[in-house]
């Protein structure tokens, strides 16, 4: 073999080696997959389905948990990350779309330290009441709440998982078309807020379907309408919001995106793994037992509704007045 002839095969084998995505010329390396909070809520939940449906196709993965910060610490995490795919977060509504305007400093550009990567799952919020306290007032409908709100002014409240949080930002969306009062009263976390709403404490909350869901089975707490712009699958007979108040819709989404700067081919590869797993009988089974509905979407798609919802929560947090720091 002559020199020259070395030389160009050295030449291509180099060039052949740069040409392969980073992430895929280390298949053994694991895909960490970063969620920005405590284990057991329904976004690690849904993380871990997607873990293990996507091992086949994509090698180990494994699931870290960051919380802190209302999702800013493990999202900022992934925007420093390597951009070679082995690196995603799970995305949500709140460290997307709703903190960049709660947060006076953000340790990341939520429009441009991304690459999305795929929807996950929608979870639709829901306006419920406490069952016993409904019956006794004689609201059975949205129609029914407001028409009592405003023949007792300033008399009603309602509670949320803390300021700035989606029941804070949807339940003065709510006031704001309905034309009616009512008092936030801002709890640490979902669960003590619908505590307040089960013992009394509160009148009505806007909570998502996956908290809210045991206690409206059980009868304890009613269900007088959903916030997404259609009816969801998840609770048939219950109304949108929106048939009330037309264009009403605050819906909790989340996905997976990577670090700006992933090359294309891996993100269509990673997109093109997780919606499979998405579709698959075993991961819609789980995702119905914690009321989630799969949303798998191109990553142009996902970068469109992050950048639409972005730019939709700039206005419903103004109006909140909500700030955290």
């Amino acid at each position: 073999m002559t020199a020259r002839r070395c030389l160009l095969l050295s030449a291509l084998a180099l060039a052949a080696t740069w040409a392969a995505p980073a992430a895929w010329a280390q298949e053994t390396a694991p895909l960490r997959i970063v969620v920005p909070y405590p284990p057991g809520g329904p976004l690690d939940a849904t993380a871990r389905v997607l873990a293990e449906r996507v091992q086949g196709e994509l090698g180990t993965v494994v699931v870290d948990n960051k919380p802190g910060a209302g999702g800013n610490i493990g999202m900022a995490a992934v925007a420093k990350a390597v951009p070679d795919g082995r690196t995603l977060g799970v995305a949500a509504v709140a460290t997307l779309a709703i903190n960049p305007w709660l947060f006076r400093k953000m340790p990341y550009d939520a429009a441009r330290d991304f690459a999305p990567v795929t929807a996950v799952a929608r979870v639709p919020n829901v306006l419920v009441m406490n069952a016993e306290a409904a019956r006794q007032l004689k609201i059975a409908s949205v129609a029914d709440l407001i028409a009592h709100a405003r023949e007792n002014p300033g008399q009603l409240n309602y509670g949320s998982g803390g300021n700035g949080s989606a029941g804070h930002l949807a339940g003065e969306l709510f006031k704001q078309q309905a034309g009616i009062e009512a008092t936030h009263i801002p709890f640490n976390g979902a669960n003590p807020a619908q505590l307040a709403l089960l013992g009394g404490q509160v009148d009505f909350n806007i909570d998502n379907l996956a908290s809210a869901a045991p206690n409206i089975k059980s009868g304890k707490l009613v269900a007088l309408a959903v916030t997404s712009a259609s009816p969801s699958p998840m609770l048939p007979g219950v109304p949108p919001l929106a048939d009330t108040l037309k264009g009403f819709e605050i819906d909790t989404w989340w996905g997976l995106v990577a670090p700006a700067g992933t090359p294309a081919p891996v993100l269509q590869k990673l997109s093109s793994a997780f919606g499979k797993a998405l579709a698959s009988p075993q991961a819609q089974q789980r995702f119905a037992a914690i009321w989630a509905e799969p949303l798998p979407t191109t990553p142009e798609q996902f970068g469109e509704l992050a950048e639409r919802e972005r730019g939709r929560y700039q206005g419903i947090v103004k109006l909140s007045g909500a700030r955290v720091d």
